[in-house]
């Protein structure tokens, strides 16, 4: 037997696939012209797929502070935090993000990822529960896989299972953490968090809230759903990511609660993992100040965001179920996706294709990412592209 015969079902699904899907599994950006453009296969193309929600990732500002870091600090920490990997820009965008958000303490981690699976493994564990939203990242499942809590999925979005499950818990007289997402990634959807952070109380749970499609572009002044629902201080923990908002890599979690600092002692995926690039520390933190100081920033990716979605809904595009930066157009037929995602990529538009098992109702998704910085011509080049394919959806 090889090692790798396990691998066959999934070499042959994909082998049947490719001959469907065209480009999908050789996608190579061979250049990146801005926060709106890329070349693939020769072509410029709209990237109307990168989480760039604000743009920040070509921002001048953000791309010099990288440039100062690397030349004064090198192009790496070679370490963990616990060893050489803590500089002074680490311990400045804690306090910062600290600051950002409210909160007492932050801690940073080397990528969002890792910020739940360092969470979600250490602060709860035997004996104790994790119920989280059925329709969570990946990264949040994987966390709840590292640890040793009993984890009980609810129904997406539904406070009523939720509560179902917090009055059997009761019994039990155990520590419960509550794991939801502000806007969740696939269909842009918001999380009923007033409802769901009154359970939390009512019940005695914790509550973490993964921000990380939220951050920089829901709230008054972008910290999130939290802030928008009026809960942040029913919220213990808020997880987040660099590589979205602010346009780069790495990842946070902020809290009030004293003790989040003894997590660094406690949490293999902190300790055992290499910090972030000095450069990577100061665009951040540079990226930062711009949520903070332009929020035309923000309003101009909600507009553009409502005018397409309008545009898809009304070509009779079947959508997520309201207006947000992520504009899903769902497909119960993965042929009829794959024909369409090519049809979009020859007329210059790159969007992602999600496929099953990562959608949430085991379809197909043709996920839409619209930033600040597309203008209104870009979006109705989208519109455009999507318009000439409908016969095909």
């Amino acid at each position: 037997m090889n090692i790798f015969d396990k691998f066959q079902p999934l070499a042959q699904t994909r082998q049947a696939m490719a001959e469907k899907a065209g480009a999908f599994f050789n996608i190579v950006m061979e250049e990146v012209l801005s926060a709106t453009e890329a070349v693939i296969d020769g072509r410029r193309v709209i990237l109307a797929g990168s989480n760039n929600y604000l743009g920040l990732s070509f921002n001048r500002q953000c791309i010099e502070a990288a440039c100062v870091a690397a030349r004064e600090a090198g192009t790496g920490t070679t370490g963990s935090r616990m060893a050489n990997g803590t500089l002074s820009g680490h311990v400045a965008l804690e306090r910062e993000l600290s600051d950002f958000f409210g909160r007492s303490s932050t801690i940073v981690f080397s990528t969002g990822y890792i910020a739940n699976l360092a969470m979600l493994s250490t602060v709860v564990g035997p004996g104790e529960v994790i119920l989280l939203d059925a329709d969570c990242h990946a990264s949040i499942y994987d966390g709840c896989r590292l640890g040793s809590a009993e984890v009980i999925r609810f129904r997406h979005n539904d406070p009523g299972d939720l509560e179902k499950r917090l009055r059997r818990l009761q019994k039990r007289e155990t520590n419960v953490l509550i794991v939801v997402e502000g806007l969740y990634s696939m269909l842009g959807d918001r999380a009923p968090l007033v409802e769901i952070a009154a359970l939390k109380a009512q019940y005695g749970a914790c509550l973490l809230v993964d921000e990380a499609h939220s951050l920089g572009v829901i709230g008054e002044n972008g910290r999130g759903l939290a802030e928008e629902a009026g809960v942040e201080g029913e919220v213990d923990f808020v997880v987040g990511t660099f590589s979205k908002s602010l346009g780069t890599i790495g990842g946070f979690c902020t809290s009030s609660h004293p003790e989040l600092d003894l997590i660094r002692y406690a949490s293999r995926p902190y300790v055992f993992t290499a910090s972030t690039a000095p450069s990577v520390i100061a665009s951040t933190r540079e990226a930062l100040g711009v949520i903070r100081s332009q929020p035309e920033l923000r309003h101009r990716l909600w507009e553009g965001a409502e005018r397409l979605y309008q545009r898809l809904e009304e070509e009779g595009f079947r959508l997520g179920p309201e207006p947000s930066p992520v504009i899903a157009a769902r497909f119960d037929d993965v042929d009829r996706a794959f024909a369409i995602w090519n049809g979009l990529l020859e007329r210059g538009v790159y969007v992602n294709m999600v496929l099953p098992p990562a959608t949430p109702d085991g379809g197909a998704l043709l996920r839409c990412s619209l930033n600040a910085e597309h203008t209104r011509s870009q979006i109705d080049r989208i519109g455009d592209a999507y318009a000439s394919l409908k016969h095909l959806a």
